[in-house]
């Protein structure tokens, strides 16, 4: 393997993140914040607890794979974007580094971002609501699967795009509302169960479930089937970044 190309790649990314530390750290931290103030102080005033949690502790989890998902998407898609964009890809293509090499770059990178802001994010967290994590190792193995699958989908994203606002289009219409729908404020199991069974089709259940349970013990679906959900989504982009590099799909566009 090309250690050098594959560390100048994930340094250059990580740089950008330097450059812009407003947008891409700070930023995200604040929202979530203001979710804990909004969600844990009007909401949480009427809904005291849910499965015996404290409804402010309750939507840590869901918070934070909401940023996850969203910031491991984003910062993927732009990452490979902006070579197509500026046309620096035909540097990246003619050097000698393999496609592997290539995703281990820009993936890598992508999901670091997403880890740094989710550990950010559950500090600042155990300053507004008391924190428990019963299984930490569960909950980081949840945490690195889900921003390297994210990433993974990203990455095809910033492929499959034409535009900066194709860009966009996949994480606030797709992924911030099937991630708002997953549970992340609520427990499915309030809901009638036709709606239940209409929920479980969303994939973001599982992964916000399986997080949860590795925090309180509980989940709305079993932390097997969570797991092997996951499993399966991360094999799905695999799959198709393959097909990207096999075909050369919008490589040299």
């Amino acid at each position: 393997m090309n250690l050098r190309a594959v560390a100048a790649i994930y340094g250059f990314e990580m740089d950008r993140t330097r450059r812009t530390i407003l947008q891409s750290i700070v930023a995200p931290v604040i929202t979530t914040s203001l979710y804990f103030v909004v969600f844990g102080a009007a909401i949480g005033t009427r809904i005291q607890e849910i499965d015996g949690v404290p409804y402010g502790a309750f939507i840590v989890p869901g918070l934070v794979m909401l940023t996850l998902l969203t910031q491991s998407v984003t910062n993927a898609s732009f990452g490979i974007y902006f070579p197509r964009f500026t046309g620096t890809i035909y540097e990246i293509l003619s050097a000698p580094i393999s496609a592997f090499e290539i995703v281990i770059g820009y993936v890598g990178a992508a999901a670091t971002k997403s880890l740094i802001l989710g550990i950010i994010i559950l500090i600042t967290a155990a300053f507004f609501v008391p924190l428990r994590i019963a299984h930490p190792g569960w909950m980081l193995t949840f945490l690195l699967l889900t921003a390297g699958t994210f990433s993974l989908l990203g990455f095809i994203i910033g492929i499959w795009a034409d535009g900066f606002e194709q860009l966009q289009f996949v994480p606030l219409l797709v992924i911030t509302p099937l991630t708002f729908l997953g549970g992340t404020f609520y427990s499915i199991n309030v809901l009638p169960p036709a709606w239940q069974t209409v929920t479980l089709f969303n994939p973001v259940v599982y992964l916000i479930s399986g997080f949860r349970w590795s925090f309180y013990e509980i989940a709305d679906v079993h932390v097997g089937v969570s797991l092997a959900m996951t499993g399966v989504f991360l094999a799905a982009c695999l799959a198709v970044v393959w097909w990207i590099f096999k075909t050369g799909y919008r490589l040299k566009t």
